[in-house]
Parts: structure tokens; C-alpha cells; sequence
């Protein structure tokens, strides 16, 4: 017999542990540089830059565009392994919650995706 209170139950459970999971996204970091390390970014899972360091020997107007660009790029990379470390995360921590169903992706629910 189909018990529903147990089934709600169970949803509840697995929306604390979503958000629980969430939460902890912020704690995860990843990093970007461009230029050889003269431009490195760090990002959090929440895909927020947290900094960015630039070398001294870059900050000058010839080299402005050039800057730019690996300011850009830095940022991308270090956005992109973010989002990598992050659905990891997610699945580990969604790990067994639902049934693997195929173009489902918590991960990117929980982010807002």
C-alpha cells in the first residue's frame, strides 16, 4: 500500500539536504590564471569571484587590452572549474536521494540553471 505521509516525509529529508548541500557550495574554491600566472582568479562554488591578482608588470595603459584579456580569461577558467567542483559536490552529496534519471541534474536545480 502507498503510503504518503512516509513519501512527504521523505521529500522533506531530501529538500533539507539540498539546501544543506547548497549552502556549502560557497566553501568550495577553484582557480583560473591566464598569462602564464600573471592573472589568477579564484572562484567559489556559487560561481562568485572571491579575488584576483594581477601582476604589477601588467598594469600599465600599453598594456591595457592585453590585461583585459587575460583578466577574462582567468575569470572563465577559474568559473568553469568551479562549476565542475561543484556538480561534483552535488552529486556526491545527492548520491542515492532519487533514482538516476537520464537529463535530470540536481546539481544545476539547486544553482538555479
Amino acid at each position: 500500500m502507498f503510503d504518503m505521509m512516509k513519501m512527504l516525509g521523505k521529500v522533506k529529508e531530501m529538500q533539507s539536504k539540498l539546501t544543506d548541500a547548497q549552502e556549502k557550495l560557497s566553501s568550495i574554491i577553484a582557480e583560473g590564471e591566464a598569462g602564464g600566472g600573471l592573472v589568477k582568479a579564484v572562484a567559489n562554488g556559487k560561481k562568485q569571484l572571491i579575488s584576483l591578482e594581477i601582476d604589477k608588470d601588467l598594469a600599465r595603459p600599453e598594456d591595457l587590452e592585453m590585461l583585459q584579456d587575460l583578466v577574462v580569461a582567468a575569470v572563465n577558467k577559474a568559473l568553469e572549474a568551479a562549476e565542475i567542483k561543484s556538480k561534483e559536490f552535488m552529486q556526491k552529496e545527492t548520491e542515492g536521494m532519487m533514482p538516476n534519471i537520464p537529463g535530470m541534474d540536481l546539481g544545476s536545480l539547486m544553482n538555479g540553471q
